[in-house]
């Protein structure tokens, strides 16, 4: 018999109840520092109490934590404006001005930060290696619940400034980064536009002087700080930036990058004189995590690159454009494997912009212009990778290749998702010039960050033998030096990417937590993926531990032993799955379920899984182990029902109800009932269930509070508490 054996520990209801408020972070600010400086910051979020440290990924950058605030509560707030009234009766002293001050910062503090995700405030002093290496960070807060998700923090190399709130426009000095939040000041006009209702706009603007001549650029870092906003419209903070003459005069102004939400500005400085940038919301919106970081000078900025890829292990001489560059190519050395890397451009010391640079190890070859029709289709030996560019607007690139009755060939577009302005379509047509197949935009649920989906991928079965055409366009029929992309053509490739939801795992000593694991198919696998833990704390299990076939996520466990490791560890889940001949193995990568907007869910990916155990095991003599009992899977009949036992020796009884629940089962699944002492649960399928299904069912015991006498009802937020979560269940539904 396979035993499934639970290490469940119930307590009573009052001891071992933990609390499911989980830390949350919100924003850091400022969002980054120079290399080599000491300066303090402050975080805001939810549930941060009692947080001893904080871990940053990567290198040369420590943090020390300070003090906690918290807002306050609201009979406090009630007492401070009854207090604020008596003081406006009394007459107008110094003593008396100061204190209605006070009162109405306070006041003002509290109404800013009532949204409860970003309510309270931990004190940081951050010190940043001089040999740190530039890039982005993610940075983390442990408390007694656990870790926080992470949130970016970016190393600079150019000096930092921070925004002068108590004027209107701060002087700074180019080249800079300049730190920023768009926080509405409570009774300050609107400016720039009518805001929405309850909110005042924040314009933040910058004066400097600059040369004629110089080719200014400005670039926000808004959106890639804190990708996404579960509670605004359009679910990010939409910066905008201008330019500004000493007489008030605009003259330049973005929106946006292209397809990227956050603007970059570039300018030719026409004259020497003062100049004013200035940043705001795109409709007038303001909070305290509308962080920003504004990079401005005569800085290098890649806008793009060609080719975009190059093979594993090769040298490929790339062409780049942008501004302040100092040299028009590159030689760029792939990795050894396939995947995507990032490349800049460094002039006068200051690395660009990182871009994208996609590698393969499919055969490659440049798209051969001129190729805008059937006639003059460019001939392909499959499988290729072609580099190519839509160099005009209305173009379209032809390829002409042999198939065979029966093939299946996919074609698939890397456009997007390595930085180019394509929107791509494809359209596969036979020697009649009869459309097989066509196809646009396809979701890539890998790339977390991208919400304008506009890479194809097109899988067809060729109906007969001889000569294909496939054309290439873009959707909108623009076209230029940036409308490059990279087209495979080849018969399918079967393979899988993991993501594991959430980045911090967060449990009790001698506990279990549940998580998830998404498995992103492609070009048709359709197989089991067997998940396995690697650098896992002595004695952690995972169980459920198996995505089965045909299917994208399950919901798994981990039981982690008595023994906490003391700090926040590293995690690695890696799956493996038979494909043709080989056994492939793939790492997942970390990622967090975030909402944009109130609707739409995006899998954000993170640098590290971080495993956290929290307090320690419960003590023995107040524990009641328990064991679930299966062969295998457990089948459970469509329309009918399946036991489960759980196997408990005896022991001592606790003060309060248990009941068994199921946590987000499949559709179609329940747990029936229980037997009075908790020793079998009973799983019931509706009869509409689908015979095959597989996956995992996680079962979480509940604590119910007793009454004692004299109570109509228990203490408010006691009645219910979570008290465990047992390790995965297997099943499968079958015949009956």
């Amino acid at each position: 018999m396979k035993t499934l054996a639970a290490t469940l520990v119930l307590l009573p209801a009052i001891l071992c109840a933990q609390s499911t408020d989980a830390p949350r972070l919100g924003y850091v600010y400022p969002a980054g520092g120079q290399k080599g400086t000491t300066f303090p910051a402050t975080v805001g979020g939810q549930s941060l109490d009692g947080v001893s440290a904080i871990h940053v990924s990567g290198g040369g950058v420590r943090v020390a934590v300070g003090a906690h605030t918290k807002p306050p509560a609201p009979r406090e707030v009630a007492r401070l404006r009854e207090r604020l009234g008596e003081l406006r009766r009394e007459p107008g002293t110094p003593a008396v001005r100061e204190e209605i001050a006070v009162l109405q910062e306070t006041l003002a503090a509290a109404a800013r930060r009532a949204t409860p995700a970003l309510a309270e405030r931990v004190a940081l002093t951050v010190t940043v290696a001089p040999d740190a290496a530039p890039g982005d960070r993610e940075l983390r807060l442990e408390t007694p619940r656990g870790l926080t998700s992470p949130i970016r923090f970016r190393v600079g190399s150019l000096p930092e400034i921070l925004e002068d709130a108590s004027v209107d426009e701060t002087r700074i000095r180019l080249p800079a980064t300049v730190n920023g939040q768009l926080i509405p000041a409570p009774g300050a006009p609107a400016r720039g536009g009518r805001p929405p209702a309850g909110l005042r706009s924040d314009v933040d603007r910058y004066r400097f002087e600059a040369r004629r001549g110089q080719e200014l650029v400005a670039v926000v870092a808004a959106r890639d700080l804190i990708p996404y906003l579960a509670d605004a419209v359009p679910g990010w903070f939409q910066a905008t930036v201008a330019l500004y003459d000493a007489a008030g005069r605009e003259l330049a102004f973005e929106d946006d990058d292209s397809f990227r939400p956050d603007p970059v500005l570039h300018y030719r400085i026409p004259a020497d004189g003062e100049y004013v940038v200035e940043i705001r919301d795109a409709v007038q919106r303001g909070r305290d995590d509308f962080v920003y970081r504004l990079s401005i000078g005569e800085l290098p900025f890649v806008t793009g690159v060609f080719p975009l890829g190059g093979r594993p292990g090769k040298k490929t001489r790339v062409q780049l454009r942008g501004w302040n560059l100092p040299r028009p190519h590159m030689d760029v050395a792939a990795a050894k494997s396939a995947g995507v890397q990032t490349l800049s451009a460094a002039a006068d010391l200051h690395a660009s912009n990182a871009v994208a640079f996609a590698v393969d190890a499919f055969p490659q070859r440049g798209e051969g212009e001129p190729n805008d029709d059937a006639a003059r289709a460019r001939r392909l030996t499959l499988p290729v990778l072609v580099d190519g560019r839509i160099d005009s607007p209305g173009e379209a690139d032809v390829f002409l290749f042999e198939g065979r009755a029966g093939d299946v060939v996919v074609a698939e577009v890397q456009a997007r998702r390595l930085g180019s302005a394509l929107d791509s379509a494809l359209a596969l047509t036979d020697a009649d010039g009869r459309r097989v197949a066509a196809s646009d935009d396809h979701e890539d649920k890998g790339t977390g960050l991208l919400t304008d989906h506009a890479d194809t991928v097109l899988t067809a079965t060729l109906p007969a033998g001889g000569p294909y055409w496939l054309r290439l366009h873009d959707v909108r029929q623009q076209g230029g030096p940036e409308y490059a992309y990279r087209l495979r053509v080849s018969a399918p490739v079967p393979d899988f990417d993991l993501r594991v939801v959430p980045s911090s795992l967060n449990v009790r000593a001698g506990s279990t937590v549940a998580f998830a694991v998404h498995v992103l198919r492609k070009d048709g696998f359709t197989g089991d993926v067997a998940l396995a833990l690697k650098d896992a704390p002595r004695g952690a299990r995972l169980d459920g531990a198996v995505v089965p076939a045909g299917q994208n996520s399950v919901r798994v466990t981990l039981t982690v032993p008595d023994e906490s490791p003391g700090v926040p560890a590293r995690l690695r889940v890696i799956g493996h799955a038979s494909i043709g001949r080989h056994v492939v193995e793939r790492e997942a990568t970390a990622a967090d379920d975030r909402i944009q907007a109130f609707a739409s869910h995006h899998l954000v990916p993170a640098r590290e899984l971080m495993l956290c155990v929290t307090g320690t095991a419960p003590r023995r003599d107040h524990a009641r182990p328990a064991e679930f009992l299966t062969e295998g899977p457990l089948a459970i009949p469509a329309g009918g029902t399946a036991s489960v036992r759980l196997a408990r020796p005896p022991g001592r009884r606790f003060a309060g109800v248990v009941r068994f629940e199921l946590d987000d089962p499949p559709p179609g699944i329940t747990l029936a009932q229980a037997s009075s002492d908790g020793d079998v649960l009973v799983l019931r399928s509706e009869a509409a269930t689908a015979s095959g299904l597989r996956g995992n069912l996680i079962v979480t015991v509940v604590g119910e509070r007793r009454l004692e006498p004299g109570q109509t009802s228990p203490p408010a937020g006691r009645r219910r508490v979570a008290l465990a979560t047992l390790p995965a269940l297997p099943f499968e539904i079958v015949d009956r």
